[in-house]
């Protein structure tokens, strides 16, 4: 890795917030983020019962976490450019409403077809929560300090992963898949609360841009013109596109195949989003110690390693005890990936923060809904599949970053 000697400044408005500020930023943003894992691995557990009590086939109940996925990523390009013209406030409050109100829905959702359309709505209101969470930490932070920042957010939006599995788990023996969305409207409801109430606008009037479609397309353009934040932006959905594989196909890889029961998956997943966590804490001590660039290729092939391992072991039929290792490795390598390469795509991008976020956002969740099927299609009687589905992103992912996020002079 290459040494760094000097470090960039922070942005005048982080430099000034104190440590309980900070601390505060951090617990409020990191909530928003949450809506993602939450709401895609609280329910995890669920699934094979899901498919039961709705009648539905494994690859229909696949298509919930696919409408999500997607619906979350398309979300962000409409809610990118909102914040960006109107302020952080006022669309993130308007998101989170809907988020509430799709999750009752989902509650409710008599068929799988609905389940479907409800989670694409759900969907659309979380996309608020992570694309101006995003944009917020660009508001307050730039360089280094950014990228340090967003390894204390994953810290906390890090915790929603680990915890919500396990919650998931420990629902299902007192409530059905049905209750967990439950929860997931009261969680929506209390960061309402929070955000109405404790999180202050960041975008000042005189940085707004107006919300206008063509003045948004030619933002998106210019941006994709942009090697460095396309190839971070390609890196890091393929990167979630490889962390998703496992996370959609998980519960039935675990469950049916190496026997795992509800609750004792549970704890398996967690395990795992305890590696990614760690490693971004640790990626947070080496920033300005090495670069972004050579943090973010390192976190890349330690990620494809595992990849290889663990389509190799379950080739081998060599069990879950070295395949299980292997994932692990790939999450804690996804702690080093998606904090450098989302602060290299920002860093060039202050004056459009929230669209710069958007487009982020969207290449990550679409690449990863598109994922999700892709294990169902060629066969769940193994853990292969998985694992090789994984390893073709992660090398697709290594690829991008080699190309396009060049070293500056």
């Amino acid at each position: 890795m290459t040494a760094v000697t000097t470090p960039t400044p922070e942005a005048d408005a982080g430099a000034r917030l104190s440590r309980s500020g900070r601390l505060r930023f951090a617990l409020i943003l990191g909530g928003l983020t949450a809506f993602g894992p939450l709401s895609i691995d609280m329910y995890l557990p669920g699934l094979p019962a899901m498919a039961e009590d709705l009648s539905a086939a494994n690859a229909m109940v696949q298509l919930t976490l696919a409408a999500f996925v997607v619906g979350i990523g398309a979300g962000q390009l409409v809610a990118g450019p909102l914040s960006d013209a109107y302020g952080r406030r006022t669309p993130l409050l308007v998101g989170v409403s809907l988020y509430i109100a799709a999750s009752v829905l989902c509650a409710l959702a008599p068929t799988v077809e609905v389940l479907i359309a409800a989670r694409a709505l759900q969907a659309l209101g979380a996309a608020a929560g992570i694309v101006i969470a995003r944009a917020t930490v660009r508001d307050l932070f730039s360089g280094v300090a950014m990228a340090r920042f967003f390894s204390a957010l994953m810290l906390v939006s890090g915790v929603a992963p680990i915890l919500a599995p396990i919650i998931g788990g420990q629902l299902l023996a007192v409530t059905s898949w049905r209750g967990i969305f439950s929860v997931l409207a009261a969680f929506g409801g209390l960061l309402f609360l929070v955000a109405a109430f404790a999180l202050p606008e960041t975008l000042a009037p005189a940085q707004r841009r107006p919300a206008r479609l063509g003045s948004a397309l030619r933002t998106y353009l210019g941006l994709l013109r942009h090697p460095v934040f396309l190839g971070c932006a390609l890196t890091v959905g393929l990167a979630f596109a490889g962390m998703f594989t496992y996370i959609s196909a998980s519960s039935f890889v675990l469950q049916d195949i190496y026997g795992l029961d509800p609750q004792t998956y549970s704890f398996v997943f967690g395990g795992g989003a305890v590696g990614l966590v760690l490693m971004t804490q640790v990626n947070a001590r080496l920033v300005g110690r090495f670069s972004q660039r050579s943090l973010l290729r390192t976190g890349l092939t330690v990620a494809l390693t595992g990849t290889v391992v663990a389509t190799v072991a379950a080739a081998a039929g060599l069990g879950l005890a070295v395949v299980l290792p292997a994932i692990y490795l790939v999450l804690g390598g996804s702690g080093m990936i998606m904090p450098n390469a989302t602060a290299l795509a920002m860093a060039d991008h202050p004056d459009k923060a929230g669209s710069a976020s958007a487009l982020l956002g969207v290449l990550q969740f679409i690449v990863a809904g598109a994922s999700s099927p892709l294990v169902g299609l060629f066969g769940e009687s193994s853990a292969v599949p998985m694992a090789a589905i994984m390893a073709v992103f992660l090398a697709l992912g290594l690829t991008s970053f080699l190309t396009l996020v060049r070293p500056r002079a």
